[in-house]
């Protein structure tokens, strides 16, 4: 009986013991991983010459996140397959460094070229592949650049359950709090409109908002004139799109501190259209920031854009 009592106290001093100790780790994790707002994201999926694995981080100075992008339905692909192909100690490295640094390292998933639902993935095998390769590469999280537009446009719910569905089942592999989930829907995706009579990404942030930490608005791709000025960017949309300016989503319900403002890093080969110098973008910014909103930038993409794109669209609501 009293081996029993000595052995029942010894373990219950060393939970006491290590139950704040387990806590903190915890608490460092996720300050280290899940960035408060504002963020500031940077995609990268283009090769670039003489580089094995993602930048250094004095390239990267301003940002908090960087996206290797893509990871496919069918596998790596791109930035996302060179830090697959890297070795464990490589990786490691770089994550030591980034996280010195203050930078999440996350993996964009399908992009452009990849359908999911139209192709007939099912949401929670993908969801448990995506997470499970998070893991095993030593990521921080997830972006769901979700791009079936045949699937959305067809407005029958299927693309928004495939979201909502698969956003569920990943945070029960990547908690909240530990990993990072963003999602980066076009602009348009959270207007009201006939075209997308399943809800579009209002019907997603409805449905599973809560497990989303940020969207990574795709302010761009959209039209000639769409999103080009700041008063079109921030408050009034008009165009073919119209109520999918920030402030417009915003009053549709979505979290306005979670509205991240996405756009191409430079004029032509990043994106079709929707590009706004930086210096004006730092202007329309301040304003934003002015009217309480606080919730940060992406970019698309390094090397296009690097430290010092960062730095002017900062400067006047953000300065380092």
């Amino acid at each position: 009986m009293f081996g029993l009592f000595v052995l029942s106290s010894l373990l219950l001093s060393k939970s006491v013991l290590s139950a704040p100790t387990a806590e903190v780790e915890l608490q460092t994790r996720a300050a280290a991983t899940v960035p408060a707002a504002p963020r500031f994201v940077i995609y990268s999926d283009k090769w670039v010459s003489g580089e094995t694995g993602p930048p250094s981080v004095d390239q990267l100075t301003g940002y908090n996140v960087f996206a290797l992008s893509f990871l496919l339905t069918s596998g790596a692909a791109d930035q996302a397959l060179e830090w697959e192909e890297i070795t464990d100690d490589d990786r490691s490295s770089f994550k030591s460094q980034y996280s010195a640094a203050g930078i999440s390292l996350i993996v964009s998933a399908f992009g452009a070229t990849d359908a999911p639902t139209s192709s007939g993935a099912d949401a929670v095998t993908t969801a448990n592949n995506v997470a499970a390769w998070v893991k095993q590469y030593q990521l921080d999280g997830v972006d769901v650049d979700y791009e079936d537009f045949d699937a959305m446009d067809k407005g029958d719910g299927s693309a928004e359950s495939w979201l909502a569905t698969f956003s569920t089942q990943i945070r029960t592999q990547l908690p909240k709090g530990q990993y990072i989930l963003s999602h980066a829907p076009v602009a348009p995706w959270f207007s009201v409109s006939s075209t997308f009579a399943g809800g579009a990404y209002l019907k997603v942030d409805q449905t599973v908002g809560d497990a989303i930490d940020w969207y990574n608005i795709q302010f761009y791709n959209q039209g000639t004139d769409e999103y080009t000025t700041c008063d079109g960017l921030l408050n009034t949309s008009g165009g073919s799109w119209p109520n999918s300016s920030l402030f417009e989503i915003a009053a549709q319900g979505v979290d306005l501190q979670k509205l991240v403002i996405g756009k191409p890093a430079q004029s032509a080969g990043d994106a079709n259209n929707g590009f706004i110098d930086p210096t004006t973008l730092a202007g329309c910014l301040a304003q934003a920031k002015a009217k309480g909103w606080g919730a940060g930038v992406m970019v698309w993409e390094f090397p296009d854009a690097a430290a010092s794109w960062i730095e002017t669209v900062r400067s006047q609501a953000f300065p380092e």
